[in-house]
């Protein structure tokens, strides 16, 4: 970890976390990729016990605003699931799929979590690859394609009193 950068886990609150395809490569281009780290995401979610408060996946990147798992560091949650995805997703002549390491902003406030769901949600329109936040599917945005495709809703989890308390719907 690079000189003087604290993470902050197992401090109770959300998580908004950026990572990023190996060189900002465009490996989530293909709307398969994009299904397959949703259904990935979906299976570490039930593993780890952790609430997805919202997501977005874009072709070279991803955003995640998460709760701390209850099974164990988030640290270890990621890792296990961005190496999941990569051995799903990458050629067989192996290489990296993901940069190393991750930006992880802890989110206390409800101002916070709803700064960052808009900022997560309306990134795929500044892309221009979408009109609104809705039609990109790839995304917590559309919470009928949730249950449409049979994932689980992000709300419908619970959670610890704290965390809970920080869900309030804007």
């Amino acid at each position: 970890m690079p000189w003087g950068l604290k993470r902050f886990q197992e401090a109770r609150c959300l998580h908004f976390l950026t990572f990023s395809c190996y060189q900002r490569a465009p490996l989530l281009a293909a709307p398969r990729a994009r299904d397959v780290f949703e259904q990935t995401l979906e299976r570490a979610r039930r593993w780890y016990g952790f609430y997805v408060c919202g997501y977005v996946v874009m072709p070279e990147h991803v955003h995640l605003l998460l709760s701390e798992p209850e099974r164990a560091k988030l640290s270890v949650a990621l890792q296990m699931l961005k190496q999941n995805v990569a051995r799903q997703l990458r050629e067989p002549e192996g290489g990296s799929f993901w940069q190393p390491r991750y930006y992880d902003f802890c989110v206390w406030s409800q101002k916070k979590r709803i700064e960052k769901l808009r900022y997560m949600h309306r990134n795929p329109v500044r892309r221009g690859l979408v009109a609104s936040p809705e039609g990109w599917q790839w995304s917590s945005a559309p919470r009928k394609v949730h249950k449409k495709r049979g994932l689980q809703p992000p709300e419908a989890v619970p959670l610890p009193p704290p965390i809970a308390n920080a869900m309030i719907r804007p």
